[in-house]
């Protein structure tokens, strides 16, 4: 097997990307699990998928494709909102439980 070319980089890559954003999609409940077939929110495993993708903007740079590039970086962008999303909602219902918490005693 010889060096890879740019065209035989291109499609591991993009299924890296994408395999990446699937996981991040069902960690945050955006899509169901298709083990569960229900959501399945983990926000830790959500992160590291993102961390990942993160990752490989950084160490990719100046040696992707323009469409590579373009489609990397706005799947981490929409990502990064989703998990502010998520987080912000946990957030929210943990305040709210512990407000009533306090509230009966």
């Amino acid at each position: 097997m010889g060096p890879m070319d740019e065209k035989n980089i291109a499609q591991p890559f993009m299924q890296l990307v994408i395999q990446n954003q699937q996981m991040a999609m069902i960690s945050l409940g955006k899509v169901k699990s298709p083990v569960s077939d229900t959501p399945d929110k983990n926000l830790e495993y959500a992160k590291l998928s993102i961390d990942t993708l993160d990752m490989l903007v950084q160490k990719t740079k100046g040696n992707l494709s323009e469409y590579q590039e373009k489609l990397l970086a706005e799947t981490v962008n929409q990502l990064k909102i989703f998990y502010v999303e998520e987080s912000g909602r946990e957030t929210n219902m943990e305040q709210k439980l512990n407000n009533e918490k306090q509230s009966k005693e």
